[in-house]
């Protein structure tokens, strides 16, 4: 029988493909110098890639204790500490207002309580990329159904199902 340490809460950890992630941030079109930021940071591999392939300065935000030390553990690993910072913190209350690009890796039933949060954070322009899910009430403005990945550009259309 599992014991569930109080400490290690938060979604559960899913990783993502690299190759994945590099068709998601190709498909966000990140540039060099723009503002980052992986919802649900994990293990780090995202900020990771950002920062290290794409010249980005990555934000990583997680909840979970774990997660967020192995996030801060890779920024270091890979060189690219100084363009990458880990915050400890909920997603759903952040302050995501200097975000260029977003990056979420969540089920539909997660982006449905990230839309409006996402609208009053995000700039005219600012990019969102979803592995896995799509926003329910929002029409993609690209989509990369073989790595099922979706782009968002703020403010979003609506998708009228």
């Amino acid at each position: 029988m599992w014991i569930i340490v109080p400490a290690l809460y938060g979604l559960p950890s899913v990783p993502t493909r690299r190759d994945r992630i590099r068709a998601a941030l190709r498909l966000a079109d990140l540039r060099a110098g723009e503002a980052f930021y992986d919802l649900g940071a994990g293990d780090g591999r995202t900020l990771v890639i950002a920062a290290k392939e794409f010249g980005a300065r990555a934000v990583g935000i997680e909840i979970g204790p774990v997660q967020y030390l192995v996030s801060w553990g890779n920024a270091f690993r890979n060189g690219v500490r100084s363009q990458i910072r880990v915050m400890r913190g909920n997603f759903y209350t952040a302050d995501l207002s200097g975000a260029d690009v977003v990056f979420v890796y969540a089920t539909s039933r997660e982006l449905v309580h990230l839309q409006a949060h996402l609208t009053s954070q995000l700039h005219e322009g600012a990019r969102v990329v979803t592995v896995g899910s799509d926003f329910p009430d929002w029409k993609p403005v690209a989509v990369d159904r073989e790595a099922l990945l979706f782009l968002y550009v703020m403010p979003p259309v609506q998708s009228y199902h």
